[in-house]
């Protein structure tokens, strides 16, 4: 029984609590337990951001200044929600103080929908492309992508927050409305009005190419 007690200590914390626990040990003084949040989750913070904004150069900044805000304010986390609902919301905030201080309006990057980070543990595999494609039905669907993207970057703020923090960042309604600070139905409605709004720019694109062989 003795000897496995040393293997089981060394095995990583998988808990749904781990992060709570990390906050606990964090608020008692122990700097490396928020190092160890920042390393899980700075990759996606900063992949939210870089969602919000267009100049890649403040993504690092803010990224930084969210995690400088959070620890700060890691007393107030009472885990109501869960940790990286709290953290995201920071970010949002966050990232929306530092783009009314330059007085620039926040805009999606052209690349939100292109898959990056493959090994990211919010990654959602896409379709592989088929053998036969051709180098039409490639770029007819760079093309539509490019719509989408930019079809995005002119939502307006709270639908676009919304539909982010929805279809590419995978969270829950639940969660949305608590990083947003609204209601579940507000969330619901600006998901749906988003998505509407997306499609009516796409679909003239995706008319074009019924009847043909991809």
């Amino acid at each position: 029984m003795t000897d496995k007690l040393p293997t089981q200590e060394l095995v990583a914390p998988q808990a749904p609590d781990s992060d709570a626990m990390l906050v606990q040990r964090t608020v008692a003084g122990d700097q490396r337990a928020f190092e160890l949040l920042v390393i899980k989750y700075q990759r996606r913070v900063e992949r939210l951001i870089g969602r919000m904004v267009r100049d890649v150069d403040l993504v690092e900044d803010i990224a930084q200044e969210t995690f400088i805000r959070a620890y700060r304010a890691l007393h107030q986390f009472r885990g109501d929600a869960q940790f990286y609902t709290w953290l995201y919301r920071i970010a949002v905030n966050t990232a929306k103080k530092f783009l009314l201080e330059l007085k620039r309006d926040p805009t999606i990057s052209d690349s939100a929908f292109a898959p990056k980070d493959e090994d990211d543990e919010t990654f959602r595999p896409r379709n592989e492309p088929s053998t036969d494609e051709t180098p039409e039905s490639v770029l007819a669907a760079k093309e539509i992508g490019q719509a989408v993207s930019q079809a995005l970057a002119d939502l307006p703020e709270d639908l676009r927050q919304a539909i982010t923090l929805r279809e590419m960042e995978g969270l829950s309604y639940e969660d949305i409305a608590q990083v947003m600070a609204c209601p579940i139905g507000t969330v619901r409605s600006r998901i749906f009005r988003a998505r509407d709004m997306i499609s009516a720019r796409v679909r003239p694109m995706l008319d074009k190419q019924t009847g043909k062989r991809w």
